[in-house]
């Protein structure tokens, strides 16, 4: 069995056949899913789905993409519901700051603050954290450390392979890995795989973003972690199934899903 660890389910390109999405992924031997909270605008179809199908679960949370999103988010409503089994994706993302340096400090002190205040959530209510990082590895880093977020831990989502945030592992936080691991251009995850504590792997897609080979340039869909997990069998010199039952076991520990 494979768990999708982070799936937008929520997004439109699902809309018309999320049905037909999910029996194709549980024939493949997908057969959980969570929803990270990426899109509050997107948050109550999240819910929805989470209520429909017993088999997926989902996350509330605000993307460093999305900062006006959290003064409005009412985390109180969404928090308790037994389906919600995380707060994020909340993190820090430099790649797309294209101002003055002094609009840039803006944002990145933004970040730091949304980031921080969804970590302090996460510990109140002692849930784990779906913590995306592009381009910000050491004040991510700084900032789990110092908000000691290892009380709840989390995962690193698509993690991006910069070896300094491997010392989180000791830190309660996991590396979701996805189908970046395919690509032909994926030399640094290849090479720091090995590196990670396999009782610190979990898989995910990232769908409908981010197709493995050999569908890159398709919608991403939940079946397809099976790839990934081959990948991961290859690199590591473990059978699929091996894989499929670690990673299963870590992902049904650190979101405490039964």
């Amino acid at each position: 069995m494979i768990i999708d660890t982070h799936i937008h389910l929520d997004d439109e390109k699902y809309r018309e056949d999320l049905d037909d999405v999910l029996k194709r992924a549980k024939a493949g031997g997908v057969e959980r899913f969570i929803i990270p909270g990426a899109d509050v605008s997107t948050l109550d179809r999240a819910v929805e789905i989470a209520e429909k199908y017993d088999n997926v679960y989902f996350a509330v949370g605000v993307h460093p993409y999305d900062l006006e999103g959290f003064d409005g988010l009412d985390f109180e409503k969404y928090v308790h519901h037994k389906k919600c089994v995380a707060i994020g994706e909340c993190g820090m993302d430099y790649f797309r700051l294209d101002g003055s340096e002094a609009e840039n400090e803006i944002v990145k002190r933004r970040q730091k603050e949304i980031f921080i205040a969804q970590i302090e959530i996460a510990k109140r209510y002692k849930k784990p954290l779906i913590v995306h990082i592009r381009n910000a590895s050491h004040d991510s880093k700084t900032i789990l450390l110092e908000s000691n977020a290892a009380e709840v831990g989390g995962v690193l989502h698509c993690f991006n392979a910069d070896e300094e945030l491997l010392r989180l592992a000791d830190e309660n936080f996991y590396f979701g890995i996805g189908g970046v691991l395919t690509f032909k251009n994926a030399k640094k995850l290849v090479n720091i795989l090995p590196k990670i504590p396999k009782e610190k792997l979990i898989i995910e897609t990232d769908g409908p973003y981010l197709t493995p080979m050999p569908h890159r340039g398709e919608r991403n869909e939940p079946l397809y972690t099976t790839f990934v997990s081959q990948k991961m069998s290859e690199l590591l010199d473990i059978s699929r199934e091996q894989i499929e039952e670690l990673t299963t076991k870590n992902a049904l520990k650190l979101f405490d899903i039964s």
